[in-house]
Parts: C-alpha cells; structure tokens; sequence
C-alpha cells in the first residue's frame, strides 16, 4: 500500500549557526584531560599547573560559547530551555557521582577545588551541547 497524498518534506538551507557545539564540546574535552590527568595521581597530589590551565580554557571556551548563543536572534529558546534543564539534571547528578569518588578517595584542597570546578564545567558543556543541537534544527 502507498500513501499518495504525502507532501515531500520542505528542504530549507541550514541556517548559518555560531559554533557553539564546537565550543562546548571543546571545553568538555579540555576538562575530560584535566580530569583524567587529576586522577591519576589520586589520592597523592597531583600537579595542578596543567590541571589549572586545562581548566581557565575550558571555561573561555564555555563562556564564549554561552556569549554567542545569546547573540543568536532567530532560535528556538523554548526547546533548547526545555532540552537544557533535563540534561543538566541528568549531568549534575552525574557530577554529583564523580565528585563523591574524588571525595571517597580522601583528594583534599586545591585538588578537590580543581575537580570540583571541573566537573562544573562538565556539568554545563554537555547540556548546552544537547540542547543547541536539537533547537538549531527547530523552526523558531
């Protein structure tokens, strides 16, 4: 059986987006690194210049990112609102895991500080990742 009233799908060019996913996802690299270099060295101290670097990029990285999504005129708030706020609660309590494994393995002070804020930033880049990229393919 085929249906002959079906309308082909409107075919429209992809609106010119910022980079945003790029720049999330790059900040989620930068921190999965410095997280993965922290870890390491639990629960001994790690060296945190590195660590701390990865981090400051990270956060320009995520910074920029949020600055550019703001400048969009044209974009689809109401999904990628409502695609966000489930994903941070999906991440925050993901975070929320691996912060309690850091802190299980007794890394204390600026190690704890560093991860702690990493996994902030952890906690932020996926979902803006997530959620920018199903808006950007919703009509506003």
């Amino acid at each position: 059986m085929s249906i002959t009233n079906a309308t082909p799908p409107v075919v429209r060019p992809d609106r010119a987006m910022p980079p945003i996913g790029w720049l999330s996802a790059g900040a989620l690299g930068l921190v999965v690194v410095g997280g993965i270099m922290l870890a390491s060295y639990a629960p001994r101290i790690a060296p945190l210049g590195f660590a701390t670097a990865l981090l400051c990029g990270a956060v320009v990285l995520l910074v920029l990112a949020g600055i550019l999504l703001a400048r969009i005129n044209e974009f689809a708030w109401a999904t990628f609102v409502s695609v966000f706020k489930w994903a941070l609660l999906a991440y925050v309590i993901t975070s929320g895991m691996i912060e309690f494994a850091f802190v299980r393995d007794h890394t204390r002070g600026s190690s704890l500080m560093l991860v702690t804020l990493m996994l902030v930033v952890f906690a932020l880049s996926v979902p803006t990742t997530i959620a920018f990229t199903v808006a950007r393919f919703v009509d506003p």
